[in-house]
């Protein structure tokens, strides 16, 4: 095919290059020297802007000959086979998207139930399995702790001086219920939930100092969060932590 587009092009350009001769020389013969230069100067554009037509037209059958199958298409993913799947269907993209991510139910409006101590919690996600937490077990969770007061329009349940993601090596908190790590305000609020369950947990100012005082509160490792964290001290120091489980025994 590539082969005829180039035989196209050529005799485009060949009968192109030959009507601009002859036809030029008859009439600048029969015209006036007053108005010759200006006729042929208006009737030569005409086949030129034909012959710059011809070989674009003769060019772009080459340019559609061969299109290029760059990319991959994400979607072929979706269908390659994954070591221990019985189906044969699982997608490599599913498996790689994090089982805990987020979800649609995440982002719900749902009232805080506040429990005796004064901390209070709203349960996004109830978490699955037959294990739950409770006193003494060994629990790993994902955390953002956020300072209420320091709330913004990118942050509006307050700016967070601390995460699992960013001041931890694996992602992770780790510690045993009652073990006295964590303040135990935090971990009557968690109560009760499952693996890959999430929940929203609010520690009033007077926990939070309490807590502070114990070395209960997880510190940050960067400039910015500890900043934060220490700016929190000198007004409400309300904390909102949200807590996903990822591991119980």
């Amino acid at each position: 095919m590539r082969a005829a587009a180039l035989f196209l092009t050529g005799l485009v350009c060949t009968e192109a290059f030959s009507s601009l001769q002859s036809p030029y020389t008859t009439k600048r013969q029969i015209k006036s020297s007053l108005h010759g230069a200006n006729s042929n100067n208006e009737e030569e554009v005409s086949p030129r802007r034909s012959f710059v037509q011809s070989v674009a037209s003769a060019s772009s059958i080459l340019l559609l000959a061969n299109p290029a199958n760059a990319g991959i298409d994400p979607t072929a993913l979706k269908a390659l086979p994954v070591e221990g799947d019985t189906t044969g269907v699982t997608s490599r993209m599913r498996q790689i998207e994090a089982v805990n991510g987020p979800r649609p139910e995440d982002s719900k409006d749902i009232a805080f139930e506040k429990l005796a101590s004064g901390a209070s919690y709203r349960e996004y996600r109830e978490g699955k399995g037959d294990a739950a937490v409770g006193n003494g077990s060994k629990v790993a969770a994902e955390m953002t702790i956020r300072c209420q007061s320091f709330a913004t329009a990118n942050e509006p349940g307050g700016v967070k001086y601390f995460s699992t993601k960013a001041d931890t090596d694996f992602n992770e908190l780790a510690w045993a219920i009652g073990d006295g790590a964590l303040p135990p305000e935090l971990e009557d609020c968690m109560m009760g939930m499952h693996k890959g369950g999430v929940r929203r947990i609010e520690l009033p100012s007077t926990a939070v100092f309490a807590a502070r005082k114990n070395n209960q509160l997880p510190l940050p490792t960067t400039k910015d969060g500890q900043r934060v964290f220490d700016r929190l001290f000198k007004t409400d120091a309300t904390l909102l932590f949200e807590v996903l489980v990822t591991r119980i025994k």
